[in-house]
């Protein structure tokens, strides 16, 4: 039987606030434990809870940012369970209306654009964290230990529609939002510190089936690269379990990277199970058409704004456009560079950034912000490309030498210095066609025998006469005039 798998995810974002949803607790990460939670964050008697600005505003702008409708009035709720970390015994978030209702990303998988719709994204609390590993109590004895100083962070937690089939589609989505939280600046998307986490909701069904099957709960992905395994192996054990006559159950897992697997963690609530009900501290949240709009004046351009600008005015491809604007720096590098060319050079300043320059990038595991060679700089390279000065192949020998720093960085230099100038000169090109003919009659007579290779084999002969630095265009030009 073939199986189709259907995934939504919904995931955890962190909020960028200085202070915590409902007190002026700090969300500084990695302070001592419980040194950064106050009376309301502890849920001692009395304690009132007082929302956070900043987070809503952050939650507007997200809603404006994937097309969403922002609720004029939005109810937080308590959401009720008992666990350790969490003092109250319930947690503070929303439930029947949530501050952002639907809105869509879209992103790329394999060079097709492909578009998700949300589901909503709704202000919520986190809870505080379980200390299980190598944690001791008073006496030495094995413990567990409570720290609180997450209690209380700022989350907006973003709901997919079950629209996904892939692991990486779910994989792309996941980057695509991440990308756009940090874009806005709402999150610092740090995965390794928990700034965004994802929760994949992973069912299988038969390829045509439309009703959805059970599905199983995966917690708490924090890197892209475990997303992907957990949704694979999560759909894998549910086929298999299907196979063998078995029925999948809902719940919630966990997944384990050292094993690579996901392992049961606890029977999937439904949302009567947490008795949500308002929370009576804190009234309906109202958000006036006014206080969107000064924050939608103070948002910068969005992705999908930047992309429409790059292909309709720089003459891009879509999925160029898309992976220049996957990121504000990477967005504001190639803008940079682009505008330091001529008019029309803006695709090849877009090949060298997605090119040569992420490549560098990757090898040495850098932000582009901390890129050795400047956008002014890339461009400058790019102009002798544009004017003949070097090929494309020994621009990248300059661009290697500009990234070490040789000749403080400069391209003229670095051509002037190492005699990499481009060898225009009809003459000098002929005479070394000449020499590389008179050497390679064979060569010569496949050629007139129609065989292309041979064609690209004296052009190579030619460059290797020249030591590459000819220009390609006219050794090509002028073996076809003197081949006939």
């Amino acid at each position: 039987m073939e199986w189709e798998i259907v995934i939504g995810l919904e995931t955890h974002t962190q909020l960028s606030t200085q202070s915590k949803i409902f007190s002026d607790s700090s969300t500084r990460f990695g302070a001592e434990p419980n040194t950064q939670a106050n009376e309301v964050d502890m849920a001692l008697p009395g304690s009132l809870p007082v929302l956070n600005k900043g987070a809503v505003e952050r939650a507007i702008q997200f809603g404006l940012a994937v097309g969403a409708h922002v609720a004029p009035l939005s109810i937080f709720a308590r959401k009720n369970y008992f666990y350790p970390d969490l003092p109250k015994n319930y947690q503070i978030s929303q439930y029947e209306i949530p501050v952002v209702q639907g809105g869509s990303i879209s992103f790329f998988v394999d060079g097709v654009e492909k578009t998700v719709n949300l589901t909503r994204a709704h202000l919520e609390e986190d809870a505080g964290k379980s200390l299980h590993e190598d944690f001791t109590g008073p006496h030495g004895e094995s413990s567990t230990g409570i720290d609180l100083n997450r209690a209380g962070t700022p989350l907006l937690e973003i709901v997919s529609e079950p629209e996904m089939r892939s692991a990486a589609e779910a994989v792309a989505y996941a980057r695509a939002l991440h990308s756009l939280v940090v874009w806005l600046g709402i999150c610092d998307g740090n995965m390794q510190e928990g700034s965004f986490r994802c929760d994949a909701n992973v069912s299988v069904r038969p390829k045509g089936q439309k009703e959805f099957g059970t599905r199983s709960e995966i917690k708490n992905v924090n890197s892209f690269r475990f997303l992907e395994r957990a949704i694979l192996f999560e759909a894998r054990r549910q086929i298999e379990l299907i196979e063998d006559g078995g029925t999948v159950v809902q719940e919630t897992r966990l997944y384990d990277a050292d094993r690579d697997e996901t392992r049961s963690m606890r029977s999937k609530e439904d949302a009567h199970d947490y008795r949500y009900f308002p929370d009576p501290d804190l009234p309906p949240l109202v958000i006036a058409p006014e206080w969107i709009e000064q924050v939608r004046a103070a948002m910068p351009e969005l992705p999908r704004h930047k992309r429409e600008r790059f292909e309709q005015a720089l003459g891009l491809t879509a999925y160029d456009a898309a992976q220049l604007t996957m990121d504000r720096d990477t967005s504001d590098y190639f803008e940079r560079t682009a505008a330091a060319l001529p008019n029309g050079q803006a695709k090849l300043a877009a090949n060298w950034v997605l090119g040569e320059v992420s490549a560098a990038l990757n090898r040495e595991e850098r932000e582009i912000g901390a890129c050795p060679v400047k956008p002014t700089a890339l461009a400058s390279l790019i102009a002798r490309i544009i004017d003949g000065t070097i090929s494309n192949k020994i621009a990248r020998e300059v661009f290697a030498a500009m990234w070490s720093g040789e000749q403080g960085g400069d391209a003229d230099a670095i051509i002037e210095a190492r005699g990499l100038k481009q060898i225009s000169d009809t003459g000098a090109i002929g005479a070394m066609i000449d020499e590389v003919l008179a050497a390679n009659p064979a060569a010569v007579e496949e050629y007139r025998a129609g065989k292309q290779k041979a064609f690209n084999s004296l052009v190579g002969q030619v460059m290797k006469a020249a030591k590459g630095k000819a220009n390609p265009q006219q050794v090509n030009d002028l073996l076809r005039q003197k081949l006939g």
